[in-house]
């Protein structure tokens, strides 16, 4: 699979891919194991394209950058212009993938730069950040608001929760960015973690699901020296 393009049921969705828009704090419970205050207004930061690779393939670590956590998260794929004061049925319109990404985070060096009042770029958005899948068509979702999410690794749930879980829903928080800066084609929106975040180790094999709807595997290596 090749990121110079996005797909959606295996086939070309003829969209080059562009800005991955993260949403922070969208999940209450993830929000308090990290001693975060939850936020009613969505938090909003970017991952560049240089920082995606395709969840199918392992997952590299570097020890350069020290310890890697993981976040998994629903993935939209952005099909049409959004932007400034949008209705709903437009942002469901514009909505022309779900899939699931992994918003990969130095924890530590997350830390330090909140500590600082710095941006988090240097622990979100290196090469490699944002693991993300193939697309399914929202068609075959039953419901935007009722999305099963879950994490395994080694065998073990590490992760799990819904769409009906988060603090904004798919369609508003569509709405929100729009007003906040123009989401274009190929543009992907990573909406938020549940609880149950933690460090990736040499070895770990993943299982990310999106209900019935998705099934991805991977696995976690060391960076060849």
């Amino acid at each position: 699979m090749t990121y110079q393009h996005l797909f959606v049921d295996g086939t070309s969705a003829q969209l080059p891919l562009g800005k991955v828009v993260c949403v922070g704090r969208n999940y209450a419970e993830h929000a308090r194991e990290l001693n975060n205050p939850v936020t009613s207004e969505p938090l909003l930061f970017i991952k560049p394209s240089t920082s995606v690779v395709p969840l199918s393939a392992p997952v590299v670590l570097s020890a350069r950058r020290g310890p890697v956590h993981y976040e998994t998260e629903i993935a939209l794929l952005i099909g049409e212009t959004l932007s400034g004061d949008v209705t709903e049925q437009q942002a469901k319109r514009a909505l022309a993938g779900i899939g699931l990404a992994l918003d990969l985070t130095l924890r530590e060096l997350q830390d330090q730069l909140k500590a600082k009042a710095h941006p988090w770029e240097r622990a979100k958005a290196f090469d490699g950040a944002c693991p993300l899948s193939v697309f399914i068509d929202p068609a075959h979702a039953a419901a935007l608001n009722a999305l099963p999410l879950m994490l395994k690794i080694n065998g073990e749930v590490r992760q799990q929760g819904s769409s009906a879980d988060m603090i904004t829903p798919i369609l508003p928080l569509l709405q929100h960015i729009a007003q906040v800066f123009t989401l274009l084609p190929g543009d992907v929106v990573i909406t938020g973690t549940p609880a149950g975040v933690g460090v990736l180790h040499a070895g770990d094999q993943l299982a990310l699901s999106l209900g019935d709807l998705l099934k991805v595997t991977t696995e976690v290596t060391n960076e060849v020296a």
